[in-house]
């Protein structure tokens, strides 16, 4: 079963390239470690929501835009070889020194895939969400994610995937529990809708707000915790 290590970090508008640059220069070392995929997607339209946002999640201060990553493996077992050959090869050094956004704000953890659906051929917009689900909820997590992929495809998406948190740390400053008010017994999810453009997503998701069946599917877990946005792909390497 495929592994996703997923980020979400804030990033000075002003160091995009620097960014960007930062993190195609890495992938390379990625790919021989293991890595299949690496996707940094950068702010396109992240609002301030009621309860929870991404914004709030990563302390997004005035002047940085929001970056949503994920690294995919083959597996979980791939995901945990790649990240001790990171901590041992002396040539991760040269990542090492001062990084073009605050790390202490950036919130990751790894996750099982259990959906996913298309392909990731010609991807040009990406939606990403991060959710607190019931714990127990896992398979009717999965069943909701395969519905919802349907519909999507229906309308225009390409890929989507779904992944339940197995590694998700707790920080010092931020992290994915506090970015969803993660309560006792809840898991996290992490997961993404990819499009061709902005367009295709934009006519996307206008269409499926009048389909009656997204009117009457019960969500298994609260959306009103569920941070979500638009983001323009910047890296997308395999």
């Amino acid at each position: 079963m495929s592994y996703i290590q997923g980020f979400v970090a804030a990033v000075p508008e002003a160091n995009k390239e620097a960014y960007r640059k930062y993190a195609a220069d890495a992938f390379p070392l990625f790919r021989e470690f293991g890595v299949l995929r690496m996707v940094e997607s950068w702010e396109d339209d992240v609002q301030d929501g009621t309860v929870t946002d991404l914004r709030r999640a990563v302390k997004a201060e005035p002047g940085e835009k929001i970056v949503f990553s994920w690294l995919e493996y083959a597996s979980k077992e791939a995901a945990d070889t790649a990240s001790q050959k990171m901590m041992e090869d002396p040539r991760m050094e040269q990542f090492g020194g001062e990084m073009p956004f605050d790390g202490k704000r950036m919130i990751f953890g790894g996750f099982e895939t259990v959906s996913d659906v298309g392909a990731a051929d010609g991807t040009g917009y990406v939606s990403g969400m991060v959710a607190a689900a019931p714990s127990t909820g896992k398979e009717s997590y999965r069943d909701f994610a395969r519905e919802m992929a349907t519909i999507f495809q229906e309308y225009g998406a390409t890929r989507l995937l779904d992944a339940w948190g197995v590694d998700v740390p707790k920080g010092e400053v931020t992290d994915f529990q506090r970015a969803v008010q993660a309560k006792d017994g809840e898991a996290i999810a992490f997961g993404w809708i990819e499009w061709p453009s902005k367009e295709a997503s934009d006519t996307g998701w206008g269409k499926m707000m009048s389909d009656e069946r997204m009117q009457n599917t019960d969500m298994p877990f609260d959306g009103k915790r569920m941070i979500f946005g638009g983001f323009k792909p910047i890296v997308d390497l395999s």
